[in-house]
């Protein structure tokens, strides 16, 4: 082992495995080893994750119960993740345990072993009162979070950095072949990442390259044509050079047709290079391409999708939806004592989008037929570039143990937006079966519409200072000042807007015991009233809206480790709400309020040998308290109604059962209360429940087979929907029951 390796990664890893009781046998503990290493050595690898004098017990109680008992499931880190260090909820590496806010942390080996291969499987999936929503014109990447929905409200981050939404689509990250881990914070996290985190935040976090060769592969098959297939690959080249390169592919004919075929292509590459003991570069790119589904919802009959059309598409022929996103990294982690930290990220992101579909449909009862509209071509190009640095201090002040963190975020974001939106499309029909979907008309190709250019600066800083051994108080503070500048590429028109933003965190944290937690905290966030990099001349006049959040909350571990819990209760109020004026409904202020108040609860339990069960649940009240809008030239109050997309009720459950030698079983529910797809809550989505199993066997030491059941009843959902006047139009349904078959193996 090379020395810089035995001080980054050989010291943490080796008394981590030392740790650890090897009860289980043969080959479930030859791969239980294997991929326990992965985790632990991704962990402490340079720039992210446990320093190098971490304890054995930081690697999170999980890791440490991972031999406990035989199965597959014990063979990678599960559970809450309570001692796992997360720099997500904070910069100063503290483990959820010691974080005064709700947050999960989701590991990669988890996500891929419940066949969760997409970022919004396994946050809605996994992830306590979080669920997802969406279809191809905003990614399908669109989240919700203790009562506030879309991506201007609960952000999407990759290996910590944010990601700026244009226009209300984000596409990238999405495979999750190449997560190590993804932590969903809930609650406003606007003191740590800047305007549009109200509701939280879904952090992507990579796999990094080891200084340990290990290579893994996976090929899967499925119904309606699904085949999927991944490698990984990571490995010291010579003695202070280590890389790894992650490849996954996945196509399919689809379950919609016509034209419900999808494919996609994820690839990533990472060189670290330990220049010595205390400094260590990193640099990756990430390549993502996709085609997904070009499906943008089913008629609704009479309120519901009758069976004869459930798999139907009415899109045109030639339909095409592309999304090309490139993102570069250059990570510098530099520790010249242990007191002292220096983290620096500069950045590249470019995306590539192109739409051209017919949008809309709705069942006409007086002809029989499907009517369609939005004839829409749409592209947008995006490059985000920045650099984010951060600085982390241990020490004392005024004589108590005292942790200190300050930094800066500045990025420059350039957005062009192409549409036909000036197109005079003439609507068709299309009878329920039997039909000929058409083409696009030639005519309503898109044209330049505008370009922007936003430049966003940022400080921030945050401090834990001990009061005694066991009390701690923990602040933050941000300042935003993003200055964008729009052109109007068709009139000339041109316009620049200035907004500031500061957010700040006071939080109280009680540890009673080593393994116990109480918290009360209090903090406000900033959100943008649409796309802050796209706004439009109509919306630069209003200010960004504001909230603040209260919540309380415990959490711990007990047995051993064999039980994590947590417990959380918390209020939201979000005002500055856009909001028609009484008596003028065509006049729009700055006066309006939404607020939620919720309870949420995880528990992670190891109740017999073989048997493991994590669960969550979610329960909220989410209304608008003040909020009118423009209806035919009438203000219309919806104060009282439930927000769009948001369930009231969310909850999650994982039965895994290690039942022979070798084998091991699960069972997955997950259920997500009713939603509406309109303000005055009457075009209402109803709640569901879904059921999916799985069922590993390991083959050898080193290779493992196994069979995925998902939608076990084949219930019929719908992840997104349209509403006109109040009466639901469509609706994007989600995956039918389907099978799949999976085969991995490492060397």
């Amino acid at each position: 082992m090379f020395p810089f390796h035995r001080r980054f990664c050989g010291r943490s890893l080796l008394s981590a495995v030392a740790a650890l009781p090897l009860t289980a046998s043969g080959p479930v503990r030859a791969q239980a080893l294997l991929t326990q290493l992965d985790e632990i050595a991704v962990q402490g690898s340079a720039g992210i994750g446990l320093p190098a004098n971490a304890p054995a017990d930081a690697i999170g109680a999980d890791a440490a119960a991972a031999f406990r008992t035989p199965g597959l499931t014990q063979s990678s880190p599960v559970g809450l993740n309570l001692r796992t260090p997360s720099r997500s909820a904070s910069r100063l590496g503290l483990t959820p345990l010691e974080t005064p806010a709700s947050l999960d942390i989701i590991s990669g080996e988890t996500i891929r072993l419940r066949g969760q291969t997409s970022v919004l499987e396994a946050v809605s999936q996994n992830g306590t009162g979080i669920t997802a929503f969406g279809s191809p014109g905003n990614g399908f990447g669109f989240f919700t979070a203790r009562g506030f929905a879309g991506q201007n409200s609960i952000q999407t981050l990759f290996d910590g950095t944010r990601l700026y939404v244009g226009a209300n689509t984000v596409t990238f990250p999405f495979d999750t072949w190449n997560v190590e881990r993804i932590e969903v914070l809930r609650g406003p996290a606007s003191v740590l990442y800047g305007d549009g985190a109200i509701g939280g935040i879904v952090n992507v976090v990579s796999k990094k390259p080891l200084f340990t060769p290990l290579n893994v592969a996976r090929f899967g098959l499925g119904e309606d044509g699904i085949a999927r297939a991944a490698v990984d690959s990571t490995g010291p080249i010579g003695e202070s050079l280590a890389y790894r390169l992650n490849v996954s592919g996945n196509r399919a004919a689809g379950w919609i047709t016509p034209e419900g075929d999808f494919r996609n292509l994820a690839v990533s590459g990472a060189l670290t290079l330990q220049a010595n003991p205390d400094l260590a570069f990193t640099l990756s790119h990430d390549f993502g391409y996709q085609e997904p589904t070009r499906h943008w919802g089913t008629p609704l009959l009479n309120g519901r999708v009758p069976d004869a059309i459930r798999f139907n598409n009415y899109n045109v022929r030639d339909s095409r939806i592309a999304w090309t996103d490139n993102w570069t990294q250059f990570r510098t982690e530099w520790t010249p004592s242990a007191e002292v930290t220096v983290r620096n990220t500069a950045y590249r992101l470019q995306s590539r989008r192109l739409w051209r579909d017919v949008e809309q449909y709705r069942f006409n009862p007086a002809t029989g037929l499907v009517d369609r509209s939005d004839y829409l071509e749409i592209g947008h190009s995006q490059e985000q570039v920045g650099n984010r640095f951060d600085a982390t201090f241990r020490g004392a002040l005024f004589g108590l143990a005292n942790t200190f963190s300050a930094g800066f975020d500045v990025n420059h974001v350039s957005f062009r937006h192409a549409n036909n939106f000036t197109f005079s499309e003439t609507p068709t029909s299309v009878p329920l079966n039997g039909y000929d979907t058409g083409f696009f008309p030639p005519e309503g190709r898109a044209s330049p519409a505008y370009a922007t250019r936003t430049n966003q600066a940022s400080v921030f800083a945050e401090d834990r200072l001990f009061l005694t051994d066991r009390l701690s108080f923990l602040t933050g503070v941000r300042f935003d000042a993003p200055r964008l500048h729009r052109e109007d590429l068709r009139s000339g028109a041109t316009f620049e807007r200035s907004f500031r933003a500061l957010g700040y965190r006071f939080a109280l944290l009680y540890e009673p015991t080593p393994d116990t937690s109480l918290y009360a905290q209090y903090a406000t966030a900033t959100d943008p009233v649409n796309s802050l990099i796209t706004l439009s001349q109509s919306l630069a006049g209003f200010e960004l809206s504001t909230g603040r959040q209260v919540e309380v909350g415990a959490k711990g571990l007990v047995f051993g480790g064999a039980v994590e819990w947590t417990l959380a209760g918390y209020r939201i109020v979000k005002d500055n709400l856009i909001s028609a004026v009484p008596g003028q409904p065509t006049v729009s202020t700055q006066i309006g309020q939404q607020s939620s108040l919720g309870a949420e609860a995880a528990l992670s339990w190891l109740p017999a040998p073989g048997w493991r069960i994590d669960a969550n649940l979610a329960l909220l009240h989410a209304q608008y308290d003040d909020f009118t809008q423009n209806v035919g030239g009438v203000a219309v109050s919806y104060a009282g109604n439930q927000p769009i997309n948001v369930p009231e009720q969310v909850a999650n459950l994982w039965v895994n059962w290690a039942f022979a030698r070798d084998w091991e079983g699960r069972v997955g529910l997950q259920h997500v209360g009713g939603v509406f797809s309109d303000f005055g809550n009457t075009a209402r989505r109803p709640a569901y429940t879904l059921v999916n199993l799985g069922l590993d066997h390991q083959v050898t030491a080193s290779s493992r087979l196994s069979l995925r059941v998902f939608n076990l009843f084949d219930t019929i959902y719908a992840v997104d929907g349209s509403a006109v006047n109040g009466v639901g139009t469509a609706w994007v349904l989600g995956r039918p029951r389907s099978l799949e078959v999976a085969y991995t193996i490492a060397w």
